[in-house]
């Protein structure tokens, strides 16, 4: 792996927003919210990272960060060798030609107005000007048949088809520029379990055929598990561990990555019955005002003085795993 070059570094990527209290006097100082505070990771082509974590731990920020949809206070984020973060509006556009996102509500991010083959066609508009009509149609055709949906259904509106079916309409979007790179935000938690399934199906197929990169972001440990080669784990914006997907599952160095893990249903009912889970005391801190050195010592059941006072960083645990917590 080593050896590769990455087609994405994410490099010490800082999201911060200024938060004003609703009941704040006009001249109270507004509060800084790190949603994302210093994360780095690479990214192979043809590779799948999963982001998991709690919900409000910055999984969605980062991704909005990589696309500029949020622009990052600080870091870089390098793409094919080139620092995105210094790249001007146009720099920008060409990019999206080859990173396209997936979003979680896959009704909501689909324009009622416009019907299927408008919507899947719209970015070869946009990025293709020069294709003729027929060529465009043509390929949205092709599109739709890639990822289950009949020719036929071309001019039906988006109220007319089910969730799964508007998530295979999101996913056709997003290839119809034959990417590099896909973002998944959560494409599957508002999905039936058996339409989960379809759907990552249909993206391991996808990506096996065209070579695309994935970073997978979910809730959702035994899914992000089937999909993923290798797995960061976040918490209030940072870092706790980044490892190869059986690295992770087998042998979790972070307390938080074992918490989240003893959480994951047995389908065995004597084994899910007798399993210790590991539940977590207290609440999620606030964003705006973390806990100093390592953020997960105020619910680390293993947690010592020196946590709160270390600066926290990922270190190298194996050959396959990355952990930030001090005490591996």
């Amino acid at each position: 792996m080593s050896e590769r070059q990455p087609i994405l570094s994410v490099r010490d990527v800082k999201v911060h927003f200024q938060v004003k209290s609703s009941n704040a006097w006009p001249w109270t100082p507004k509060k800084t919210l790190k949603a994302v505070d210093g994360v780095s990771f690479d990214l192979y082509a043809g590779e799948t990272l999963g982001v998991v974590g709690e919900s409000g731990c910055g999984k969605s920020t980062l991704a909005r960060a990589i696309l500029n949809l949020h622009p990052a206070k600080s870091g870089e984020i390098v793409w094919m060798g080139k620092d995105l973060r210094k790249g001007s509006d146009k720099d920008w556009l060409a990019v999206r030609k080859d990173i396209q996102m997936i979003f979680q509500d896959p009704l909501a991010s689909l324009n009622p107005r416009m019907n299927i083959g408008q919507i899947i066609g719209e970015p070869l508009r946009v990025h293709r000007p020069e294709l003729s009509a027929a060529e465009v149609d043509k390929r949205v055709r092709a599109m739709m048949g890639k990822v289950g949906l009949r020719e036929q259904m071309i001019n039906r509106y988006p109220h007319e088809f089910s969730g799964g079916q508007c998530q295979r309409i999101g996913i056709a979007r997003a290839l119809i520029l034959e990417p590099k790179l896909i973002i998944c935000d959560e494409p599957v938690s508002a999905l039936d379990v058996s339409i989960q399934a379809q759907i990552i199906n249909l993206l391991k197929d996808l990506q096996r055929e065209m070579g695309l990169a994935l970073i997978f972001i979910a809730h959702d440990l035994a899914v992000v598990k089937h999909i993923s080669d290798r797995i960061l784990v976040m918490y209030l914006g940072r870092e706790m561990e980044l490892a190869e997907k059986h690295a992770l599952y087998d042998a979790p160095s972070h307390p938080y990555t074992r918490a989240l893990l003893s959480a994951i249903p047995i389908p065995d009912p004597k084994l899910e019955k007798n399993k210790q889970i590991q539940i977590l005391q207290g609440d999620l801190p606030s964003p705006m005002n973390p806990p100093s050195g390592c953020v997960f010592r105020t619910r680390c059941p293993l947690a010592q003085e020196r946590c709160g006072k270390e600066d926290i960083v990922l270190h190298r645990v194996s050959d396959a795993s990355q952990s930030s917590c001090l005490l591996v």
